[in-house]
């Protein structure tokens, strides 16, 4: 479950950080690899922040790691503290609107595939937990 506020008992094992990589009003998905966790899942180029690592530094190594895309300029959306049954996490998102169709370079360590949906079409499709929410944070036409 998704907080904008921290909740009271909120007790955070980690940080992460995602973008929602966007050209012509479609954003990239990313399909999860069976041994990580929510196999089998879309999600946007994500992944924890190291100790010591400012959200920005986590947000160029994470996304040159997943996608070898540059992502300099991305915008911060918001913050969400998010639940689950088995611990608590921090979660930052970003936004990059490319001008051009960037080329995308998958690790297949961590993802299957790759594809581009449309905001909207998105919401409709097999998504990590939590992550219609936060599409709906960052695009709130599609609400």
């Amino acid at each position: 479950m998704l907080y904008k506020e921290k909740p009271k008992d909120f007790n955070s094992k980690f940080e992460v950080v995602s973008c929602f990589v966007e050209y012509n009003n479609e954003i990239l998905l990313l399909l999860r690899q069976d041994h990580k966790p929510q196999p089998n899942t879309l999600w946007v180029p994500a992944g924890k922040v190291d100790p010591g690592e400012t959200i920005r530094k986590a947000m160029k190594r994470e996304w040159n790691q997943e996608t070898e895309l540059n992502l300099r300029g991305a915008s911060y959306i918001d913050v969400r503290y998010v639940r689950y049954n088995e611990y608590d996490f921090i979660y930052h998102m970003f936004k990059k609107t490319f001008q051009e169709k960037p080329p995308v370079t998958i690790n297949p360590e961590e993802h299957k595939a790759y594809a581009r949906v449309d905001r909207k079409k998105a919401l409709e499709l097999n998504l990590i937990k939590d992550l219609d929410e936060c599409i709906r944070i960052t695009y709130p036409e599609t609400r």
